[in-house]
């Protein structure tokens, strides 16, 4: 059972603060509940009785944070080509409330949007997963939001610059072999 003024997370809504917590009659049924301050200004209740059901966990520490920012850090995941199946794959993910999990549906989705642009869906998609991943983290860290997303950006772009740039540079010299007619210094073509 959690007390009000501990940090939360509520799978697909991210992190917030227990509030309050009361007791409500909602269609002729008394039950107590977490009233979840979240990101924006909005108030979630989740009934008590059903917030382990739901998924509802602490807020990683400081050690785990380190450990969300080196998953930002790594090379993209093998995922699905087609992006119907790597939607629901991703979709997946997030519904775990796992923060590792979320962080590696953001790093692939940065990667994916760099790379060739993403569907509306997964852009939206990617927008939901960043705030889940920035709220928990900035809770974590003990930090506003605006300078986690930043060292969050930060950490996707230097590993987009590790993994992917610099091999796309390497790539891009001869592909193509050329055979050399020796008899006549020209090119056989």
């Amino acid at each position: 059972m959690f007390n009000v003024g501990d940090y939360i997370v509520y799978p697909m809504h991210g992190a917030g603060t227990i509030d309050a917590i009361e007791e409500k009659d909602i269609l002729g049924q008394r039950q107590a509940y977490y009233i979840i301050k979240m990101p924006g200004e909005v108030k979630v209740m989740i009934p008590i009785a059903q917030a382990e059901k739901v998924g509802i966990r602490s807020v990683i520490g400081k050690e785990q944070a380190e450990k969300v920012f080196s998953v930002l850090s790594e090379d993209e995941t093998q995922t699905e080509m087609n992006w119907n199946k790597r939607y629901r794959e991703n979709m997946d993910k997030m519904k775990t409330g796992d923060i590792y999990e979320v962080a590696d549906v953001v790093r692939n989705l940065s990667f994916k949007q760099k790379e060739k642009g993403l569907s509306t869906g997964e852009k939206k998609m990617l927008t939901n997963a960043k705030q889940i991943l920035v709220s928990e983290l900035a809770l974590a860290e003990q930090s506003s939001q605006e300078i986690v997303e930043g060292l969050v950006e930060d950490k996707i772009s230097k590993s987009f610059q590790t993994f992917r740039v610099d091999n796309i540079v390497e790539s891009e010299g001869v592909n193509k072999f050329i055979p050399f007619n020796e008899e006549n210094n020209s090119v056989v073509g």
